[in-house]
């Protein structure tokens, strides 16, 4: 062998071994990269399409705080992005002055314009210019909602001097109103007699003329929108906030500047989401069934959410009726052409758009992944978004509006990324059908270093709603169990959004049959075609997560090893009284626990009343100020497997509403809930995972 040779062999052993100590230098996620993974949110682009603003988060673990800061990069994507300060602190609240300055919310809580070419030029703002959407668009008017004081008769309750000693010295609490709870709120919830109402007002733009009052509806109109081209104005109102007992219903309703008002609907649907065309010939809404209506009418679904569209001289056209998906907010193109939205599709969400001539609706962007938080320039030409996928934390796009010349703008999690093998096999998209022939769509993550050879536990997540979807998205906790050698599966089983109404509703009367039977089905798939220990199988969720992890375990009481439930009820006759949405009781389980056929539904399915002989080694984790899924559902089910012998424990987490919130919250529970499926899902033998 000459010299050259063995020169150009040695080189290539060369490279190959620095590709492999390359390769070999990634480590695998850890509790503490939780405090490293940076979160990127709220993309917004500037009018003419040159820019985009967006936010960046960070935990801190010292202070339990999260640092927050904006950046501003180029849609061109040649440059880096830039950190955007004011007086050498992080702002807040970036958004776009039609003028295409960048408006800011400064430390000391000034506004500021800034000029994007030039961060260190800045106006400081003290009145609102003219991005205020309450101007008309002819400049003359500009429109208020304001608190108008209540009629109240004052007396003083007939107490005699001896009996309002007493009243005073009071310690407790004593209401007679309803609602009384509201979850994340203050117990009880003041009384909703005394929250002043509002009316709409305008007064002359840039005049100082006299606020003069336009509605005189008593209530509390929202959503108000001037029409294009017309001095009227366009809003919802909800006439339930007069009845304690009834549910939230929007209606439509419009105004001219003579205060002559027009209700433009009443028929029991609720509506939300308004929008003018640019022309303004067209209102542009959402439509779907209101809570009394579907009760009233004794129908076993919650009905088709839809996008409309109302002629301002009459006609109404229904465009999504032949279009069985959940359209999001209508976004008005320039031209009045089209009408933009986002909705999920499956486990991914797309843009798509429809034309309110009764075009059919078309998706434009496309593929195995969620479009998140998507801004559209002014002339609609141009769009950025956040692209949710499972191996990675999201980062900011720019394309332009139909979907095609792409790129990527951030890179804030990179260097991370180099460092640690969040994924080192790409996830699976599971297709399978459940036993009464169902089709169903999930995901499985797969444990690091995976080995076909070996066999693994698998943790089922079960994802909250239940008209919710699991899908395309960078998850710590999944990807950490994963890291820690575990199967992660997400089925998105009956009651999941994405799927159609039948699918959305397949569980109405009986939450966990239908639902459970997915499940189940899909680990039987799962075991059939990977390597998956039967019998080391767990169940987890938070909220629905953890109501269908209780019905499972107690259910199917030789399938699940192990379970962690998160903010799980067990107890519908219970929850009913102690949560704040009696309401779901009252659609999908056909009415209050008094009433005979309800009460027989909440009992069949509540996992506490049913719990005997379950086997399944439980934590239960909760907050202790949870009013939606309040806390007693984990104390009562905690109690039937304590009692039963079965090993279990529960963690109530002081203060806290149904979303546990804060960092030390969160790692605590990362934590404990990973020490539950070592102890109870690891092969015999091997110890816990540091």
């Amino acid at each position: 062998m000459n010299i050259t040779r063995k020169l150009t062999l040695a080189l290539i052993l060369l490279s190959i071994t620095c590709v492999a100590i390359e390769a070999q230098a990634k480590r695998n996620l850890v509790i503490e990269d939780y405090y490293r993974v940076k979160t990127v949110s709220d993309p917004v682009i500037s009018p003419g399409g040159l820019w985009v603003a967006f936010t960046v988060s960070e935990r801190i673990e010292k202070d339990n705080s999260t640092r927050i800061q904006s950046w501003l990069v180029q849609t061109e994507g040649s440059s880096e992005p830039v950190l955007v300060q004011h007086g050498g602190k992080d702002v807040t609240d970036s958004q776009w002055t039609k003028d295409g300055e960048l408006q800011v919310l400064a430390y000391d809580n000034t506004t500021w314009l800034l000029d994007p070419e030039d961060l260190t030029k800045s106006t400081f703002v003290d009145e609102a210019g003219d991005q205020d959407l309450s101007v008309s668009s002819s400049r003359n008017w500009k429109f208020s909602v304001r608190a108008v004081a209540l009629d109240k008769s004052e007396t003083d309750g007939g107490l005699s001097e001896f009996e309002q000693r007493h009243e005073e010295r009071f310690k407790g609490k004593a209401f007679d109103w309803y609602p009384f709870r509201r979850d994340g709120q203050s117990f009880p919830l003041p009384d909703w007699r005394e929250e002043a109402l509002t009316e709409i007002f305008v007064t002359e733009f840039g005049g100082l003329g006299h606020a003069r009052q336009l509605t005189n509806l008593g209530l509390r109109p929202q959503n108000v929108q001037w029409r294009p081209f017309a001095d009227q104005l366009v809003f919802t109102a909800d006439e339930s906030i007069l009845d304690e007992l009834a549910y939230p219903r929007t209606d439509m309703f419009m105004v001219d500047l003579d205060g002559v008002t027009t209700r433009l609907t009443n028929d029991g649907f609720v509506y939300n989401a308004l929008g003018f065309s640019p022309d303004g010939q067209w209102i542009s809404y959402n439509r779907s069934m209101g809570t009394d209506m579907i009760i009233q009418s004794g129908v076993r679904h919650g009905g088709a959410r839809d996008l409309y569209v109302r002629g301002t001289e009459g006609g109404l056209i229904n465009l999504t009726e032949d279009w069985d998906l959940d359209p999001g907010n209508p976004m008005w193109s320039p031209d009045s052409r089209y009408i933009y939205f986002v909705a999920g599709i499956g486990g991914a969400r797309h843009l798509f758009r429809v034309s309110p001539d009764q075009g059919s609706v078309e998706q434009v962007t496309q593929g195995f992944r969620r479009i998140n938080s998507l801004d559209i320039d002014d002339s609609f030409q141009k769009m950025t978004y956040l692209v949710g996928e499972f191996e990675g934390p999201s980062e900011v796009y720019v394309a332009d509006i139909d979907g095609s010349n792409e790129r990527r703008l951030s890179g804030v999690n990179d260097q991370f990324i180099a460092e640690v093998d969040l994924a080192t096999r790409e996830h699976e998209r599971v297709l399978y059908n459940s036993y009464d022939g169902t089709p169903i769509e999930g995901f499985l993550l797969y444990p690091n270093a995976y080995e076909s050879s070996r066999s693994y536990p698998l943790i089922v997540v079960n994802h909250g709603g239940p008209h919710s979807a699991s899908g395309y998205g960078f998850n710590f906790k999944n990807s950490f169990f994963a890291a820690n050698g575990y199967f992660v599966f997400l089925p998105n089983f009956r009651s999941s959004t994405g799927y159609g109404d039948d699918f959305k509703w397949g569980t109405w009367g009986a939450w966990g049959s239908n639902d459970g039977e997915d499940v189940l089905a899909g680990v039987d798939h799962l075991v059939q075609n990977f390597p998956i220990d039967p019998v080391r199988v767990g169940s987890t969720g938070h909220s629905y997560g953890g109501i269908l992890t209780n019905w499972l375990i107690t259910k199917y009481q030789d399938r699940f090893k192990a379970a962690v439930s998160g903010a799980g009820a067990s107890n519908w006759t219970s929850n009913y009284a102690l949560s704040d949405v009696a309401r779901t009781k009252e659609l999908e389980f056909m009415g209050p626990p008094w009433d005979p056929q309800a009460r027989d539904i909440m009992i069949k399915q509540s996992a506490y009343l049913n719990s005997g002989g379950v086997k399944a080694a439980t934590l239960f984790v909760h907050g202790q100020e949870d009013y939606r899924v309040p806390l007693e559902g984990s104390i009562q089910l905690y109690t039937s497997l304590k009692k039963q012998s079965v090993p279990t424990k529960l963690i109530i987490y002081d203060g806290m509403a149904h979303g546990i919130r804060g960092h030390w919250n969160n790692v605590h529970r990362m934590i404990n809930e990973l020490s539950w499926w070592e102890t109870y899902l690891k092969p015999a033998g091997k110890p816990p995972i540091g």
